[in-house]
């Protein structure tokens, strides 16, 4: 889902980062035409990034009319950014898979955070724009990938299908005095849940917030921005390449909740 590349959102980025020096000249009214300020704000995320999706969690507290700070927790999947989807075309109907792939990533990250206001409201409506950066614990969850490995006789007529943990130092297909044997596809995604192994490591998180909403006490804004995640020991995604420390990726989130005192 690389639907917008890192580059072009570091870009963007970096072209409206000097906004912030100048955001906070004017604190003499609220955002919105009634004057209301509410102090704490929760809300969910829809999360799309460079190297797949995921959903979010953040609470919200106003230290002061420009600053807020945050609390926030996401779930995602994180996928390697060579991995090709391949089908075995020496079968009828096979399934997808991802040759060389190890293990799926998913993704927990847990942090705090702070908003900074750069241009409100108009009277009117409009646009709210914040700059927002956080930092925290990132926990990797590495998920061994199951492939369905068929066994056939040489007339290539399948006589069993079975469930098997991929093995890098086979070279597929496999050949035996009595049978063959290769890769049908991808097992079911929930196949290997008891052999995820964790790996600790941290996040950071810059972007920039543009709520939308029509109603003060309801948030509803899009997010965009880039995150980095660390891993001191590397996460072993692809055979025939080094573990993985580092992930960088860009992201849009769409948040929705409610604002309250």
């Amino acid at each position: 889902m690389r639907f917008f590349s890192v580059f072009t959102i570091f870009t963007l980025l970096v072209l409206c980062f000097p906004i912030t020096l100048s955001a906070q000249a004017d604190d003499e009214q609220d955002t919105v035409s009634n004057g209301v300020l509410f102090n704490k704000d929760m809300s969910g995320s829809i999360i799309l990034h460079t190297l797949g999706y995921g959903v979010g969690f953040r609470l919200g507290k106003n230290t002061n009319y420009f600053k807020r700070r945050m609390m926030e927790f996401d779930l995602l999947e994180m996928k390697a950014p060579n991995q090709e989807k391949t089908y075995n075309t020496n079968f009828l109907n096979p399934k997808y898979y991802y040759f060389g792939k190890l293990n799926n990533l998913y993704i927990i990250r847990a942090g705090i955070g702070e908003q900074k206001l750069m241009s409100r409201k108009p009277y009117w409506g409009g646009v709210e724009i914040r700059f927002d950066y956080s930092g925290g614990l990132s926990l990797g969850l590495a998920k061994p990938v199951y492939l369905y490995i068929s066994y056939y006789k040489q007339d290539l007529i399948i006589f069993a299908t079975k469930s098997e943990k991929f093995d890098p130092s086979k070279t597929y297909p496999v050949t035996t005095p009595d049978y063959s044997y290769d890769i049908f596809g991808r097992a079911p995604v929930f196949t290997g849940f008891k052999e995820i192994k964790p790996y600790p490591g941290i996040y950071a998180k810059m972007g920039f917030n543009f709520d939308f909403g029509t109603t003060n006490d309801r948030v509803k804004a899009l997010e965009i921005g880039l995150i980095f995640d660390g891993y001191p020991k590397g996460v072993p995604v692809m055979a025939y390449r080094d573990p993985s420390q580092l992930f960088l990726t860009a992201y849009l989130s769409f948040y929705f909740g409610k604002r309250y005192n």
